[in-house]
This record gives C-alpha cells, structure tokens and sequence, in this order.
C-alpha cells in the first residue's frame, strides 16, 4: 500500500525541508511529523553522498523480454562510476568505466580487449543512484510517498529524466525508513511502464573511492 504525502514544486520547497523552524515540544508526535522527520533524514543523507558502492541487480525490461544483471558498482556524485558485471556468465568480467572524459570497457574473457566508447547512453548512466540524485535536485516537481512493504516501510522519491527518451522519463528511488539506505531505483517509460530495475543488496556510502577505479 502506497500513500502520498505531498508533492514538491521546484528545488527551494527541497531547501525548505532543512530550514523550517520548529514548534514548542510538546513531547507529542503527530505521525505526519514523524514522516517529515523521516524526510529530511533521507534528504541529508542523499545530499551528503559523494561516493558509493553497490552489489546489485539490474533488470533491463522491453517487449522483447528481461535482461538480468548482476553488477557491482562505484560512482562519485561528480560523474565518475565503474560497473562490473558478475553475472549471467557469458558476460561476466565485462567492466565500464568513466572518468568523466573517457568512456573504456573491457571484458577479460575477449582476449583481454579494452574498447572505447565516445558516446553515453542514458540506459547505461541513469542506473547510478548518483545520476537518480542529479535530477532529482534539478526536477522542477519531485513526488515524495510512503509505501508499506513486507519489508518495513519505505519512502519513495520521484524524480524526471531530462531528455527525450521515450523509455526513460521518470525515476523512483526506494529508501529504507530505518536505515536510510537505497532499497530499489526503478526508471519508467511514459506510458508508467517498468524499463530499469536496479535492486541494490549492499550499499555502502562515501567511502575512499581512487582515481584507478574509474581508469583502464
């Protein structure tokens, strides 16, 4: 069950959530309070990242079927990232990465070949949860809801893709009401359906991340 607590128009109602003063202590909590609290919990700690690393799964949905990938994967909030798949077999050892500048991949299986790419491509770089935050931050209207799940309760964050992809328009991010850690980033098309699951199983933030990382 999926209950929505407000919508946010524009980036200075975001700013507000940090800087809204505070009432007499009553020592009562209204449960919409305790939400808020929640929120802005979330929203710090989605502000103060700067790295991460992650074992997840990404999922890669069209007409034709469902691509699944096991992956781990390193970004910096400045751009950077590295992913490497794990899984299925036939292309695990395959990494990508990114400095910013340079696009390499590799796969040791293919007699060790480094391939560079000139081009991103938004199926690719909107599956960081650092990519999620950009834009979340830039969105003109971002939709904020509460969904209770066997798992506990979690707060989910909307956010719009820029550009004009057809299969990449809105972005969802799951956060751990308890641990304040991503659950699940889902990017929809624009008829709501499910193009990219990324199913994140260990996050780790802000952690030492070297240059060597995002270089081949």
């Amino acid at each position: 069950m999926c209950k929505k607590i407000f919508v946010v128009v524009g980036v200075l109602m975001f700013m507000l959530l940090f800087t809204a003063g505070c009432g007499e202590d009553t020592g009562l909590r209204d449960p919409a309070e305790e939400e808020l609290s929640v929120l802005q919990q979330i929203h710090r700690a989605l502000m103060e990242m700067e790295t991460y690393r992650a074992i997840a799964t990404v999922e890669f949905r069209s007409n034709k079927g469902v691509n699944t990938y096991e992956t781990i994967q390193h970004a910096r909030i400045t751009g950077e990232y590295r992913i490497e798949v794990t899984a299925p077999e036939h292309v695990a050892g395959s990494v990508t990465t990114s400095d910013n500048r340079q696009i390499f991949q590799f796969n040791s299986r293919v007699n060790g070949m480094v391939s560079l790419m000139v081009q991103e491509t938004p199926e690719r770089s909107e599956i960081f949860l650092t990519s999620f935050i950009r834009n979340y931050l830039q969105s003109e209207e971002i939709s904020v809801s509460v969904s209770d799940m066997e798992e506990g309760v979690r707060t989910v964050l909307e956010a719009t893709v820029p550009g004009e992809h057809p299969y990449l328009t809105t972005a969802r991010l799951w956060v751990d009401n308890t641990t304040l850690v991503p659950v699940k980033l889902v990017i929809f098309d624009r008829d709501g359906a499910e193009r990219i699951i990324v199913t994140y199983h260990v996050f780790e933030k802000n952690m030492p991340l070297a240059d060597a990382l995002f270089t081949l």
